[in-house]
């Protein structure tokens, strides 16, 4: 296989200098290989000691990250073009990815070749892959052959218990091939991932346990009869579980907070995190014996040079590998969508590859190792890592081509798919007073299933924005759209079919001020109204004509028809992106406490749930004003 830029252009004089090179080379690979067989004893660049008489085994390495189930190729700038010196290239899309893989492996796997994934493989934001519960994705990657994944915080997006019964052993929820266990392109219910997904440091915030093995351990022929196993660790972003909207867990999942800062430790919280958990399970598998040790980082860094370059490289990514422990290899890493190449020192001196292979599914990184038999340990200096575009002007995979256009197809059947019947027309246009018909049936979803909390069920909901695209009685332009429904596809471009919900807890006082905060003075000195939208159990009373801060009297704000107790506690079901950065229009929206996560699919189970869906009378909030 070729090693040299991707850049590289063949030229005559190219050739004719690379042949002078060659003989040169040869001349003094002979001169060394006679250094070296007087000098049994020489140690090779990062410590390790060849045996006498022992080839190096040799090993690839394949590896993508966050593919979000981009399974077709896109036309679009940020997702279909990559920036090189030489100007732009059009990559991705899943069958080439699979032919890029196997053109790869054909180079340089020699038959030892593993494809891993550094995480956010699913929780795709295409429509082919959302409406089926991401099962799509996973069927594209047990094709590739991945053989493990670290969990990104998008593995999280819905659950533990999606994650590990679902999505990794393929157990079914709701009725099959409707709600989950989708006929996949082979004609076969969805059977789950043929691989192990991994975190060393996201566990259940009630047990402590972790939710995941923290390694798994493979094993590779050594061309002699035995084995060398290659331990393979993955990491989650440590934030995942409280700072990402869509993955938020809190009061459910926890992940490893980072130790207080001493020396010999990254000053990032983010990376120091993570430097913990890596070494104490590196140590482990060290006293297996195990010394080929590979680390799955969904976490990252950014450089500023291009696809394949480490120039000025920032960010936890980086910290983790200035520290993480000697006994790790190389080093995978993901989350940023950022690319880099980077060959970073141990604590212990020794170079070891740390990259980032971009995201859905433009590069493909490689790393080709070199094993010594005898010590079972990479040897450090000879090791090759490159990323790998993703072209297309190679031959599309024909089988992944064929999976994919199966889920497209499919995926129109699935647009047309009846959620609930539906009186009149739902628009997303506000009144003076902010509120509008399909945010108030929005909010009411929210609430639903905040009160199916069985533990602490929410009291009333409260959330903020507003939805993409009106839901009208009259049909679309989809021919499958009929008057008076509401389809799966609609609900999908106006809102979304996937969101987070998280129930949380303020004081009758804190709503108070979080009502009033939806009006502020801008620098200009005019005013901003950024409004909220409430449950139907919910109303009240606003007078503009007072200062901003003082315009809702506290006893024209109802409850469950009950004026609002100041002291009382309330229970209150809201989006997981308001808890994470609500705060920023909604500065008393920072003193939630007891926030747990609840739902996925809030709005798309209430639609059906109902299945006739009536237009709201929007009478949730007044102004004295007329």
């Amino acid at each position: 296989m070729s090693i040299l830029p991707s850049n590289f252009k063949d030229t005559p004089e190219r050739r004719r200098t690379g042949r002078t090179m060659r003989l040169a080379g040869w001349l003094l690979m002979a001169v060394l290989a006679a250094v070296l067989s007087a000098c049994s004893g020489l140690l090779l660049p990062g410590g390790t000691k060849p045996a006498a008489g022992s080839a190096p085994v040799e090993l690839q390495l394949l590896s993508l990250t966050d593919f979000h189930g981009y399974l077709q190729p896109t036309a679009d700038k940020n997702n279909s073009q990559l920036a090189t010196p030489e100007g732009q290239l059009r990559v991705g899309g899943a069958a080439y990815v699979a032919a890029h893989l196997k053109k790869l492996r054909a180079e340089r796997g020699q038959g030892h070749s593993m494809l891993l994934s550094v995480g956010d493989n699913f929780s795709g934001w295409p429509f082919e892959v959302e409406a089926f519960k991401n099962e799509p994705t996973v069927e594209f990657l047990n094709n590739i052959g991945v053989e493990a994944s670290a969990a990104g915080n998008h593995e999280f997006d819905i659950s533990a218990d999606f994650l590990t019964r679902h999505m990794m052993k393929g157990e079914c929820f709701g009725t099959a091939d409707t709600d989950s266990c989708f006929k996949n392109s082979a004609g076969k219910p969805f059977g789950g991932a043929s691989f192990e997904y991994l975190s060393a440091n996201i566990s259940d915030a009630r047990t402590n346990g972790l939710v995941l093995k923290p390694y798994i351990v493979k094993n590779v022929s050594d061309g002699r009869g035995g084995t060398i196993p290659v331990g393979i660790i993955g990491l989650t972003e440590a934030a995942a579980l409280t700072k990402e909207p869509l993955s938020i867990q809190m009061g459910v999942l926890a992940a490893d907070a980072a130790p207080e800062l001493k020396a010999g430790m990254p000053s990032d919280p983010a990376a120091r995190a993570l430097v913990e958990p890596a070494n104490r399970y590196a140590k482990e598998l060290q006293d297996q014996g195990i010394q080929t040790i590979i680390v799955l980082m969904h976490e990252g860094a950014k450089q500023s040079g291009p696809y394949n370059g480490c120039l000025n490289p920032t960010g936890p990514a980086i910290d983790f590998a200035k520290y993480a422990s000697p006994a790790i290899d190389v080093i995978l890493t993901g989350h940023w969508h950022e690319a880099f190449n980077c060959s970073i020192n141990d604590p212990a001196g020794n170079p070891r590859p740390v990259m980032e292979g971009g995201f859905h599914g433009k590069l493909i990184t490689e790393v080709n190792l070199k094993i010594d038999p005898a010590t079972k340990d990479v040897i450090r200096g000879v090791t090759e890592a490159n990323n790998r575009p993703v072209t297309r002007d190679i031959a599309p995979d024909p089988e992944v081509a064929s999976l994919v256009s199966y889920w497209v197809q499919r995926a129109k059947q699935q647009w047309a798919e009846p959620l609930a019947s539906l009186t009149g027309d739902l628009s997303r246009t506000r009144n003076a007073a902010g509120e509008s018909a399909l945010s108030d049936v929005i909010a009411d979803a929210f609430y639903a299933s905040g009160q199916a909390d069985p533990s602490s069920p929410a009291e009333l909901a409260m959330m903020s924005g507003d939805p993409k695209r009106d839901l009208t009685y009259a049909k679309g332009q989809n021919p499958a759209d009929r008057d008076g429904v509401i389809t799966f596809g609609e609900l999908y471009e106006s809102y979304g079919t996937q969101i987070s919900q998280v129930n949380v807890s303020f004081t009758g006082e804190q709503l108070i001020r979080i009502l009033e905060e939806q009006w502020k003075k801008k620098p200009d000195g005019t005013e901003a109204f950024s409004p909220l939208n409430v449950s139907h159990n919910v109303r009240y009373v606003y007078d503009r004509t007072k200062p901003i801060g003082q315009r809702i009297d506290p006893a024209q704000l109802f409850i469950n028809d009950k004026p609002v107790d100041p002291k009382k506690s309330y229970r209150v079901a809201t989006t997981g992106l308001l808890v994470v950065s609500g705060a920023a229009t909604y500065p008393s929206f920072a003193g939630y406490t007891g926030a747990k996560r609840i739902a996925a699919w809030p709005v798309a189970d209430y639609l059906k749930q109902q299945r006739a869906v009536n237009v709201p009378e929007l009478n949730r909030v007044r102004s004295l004003q007329p």
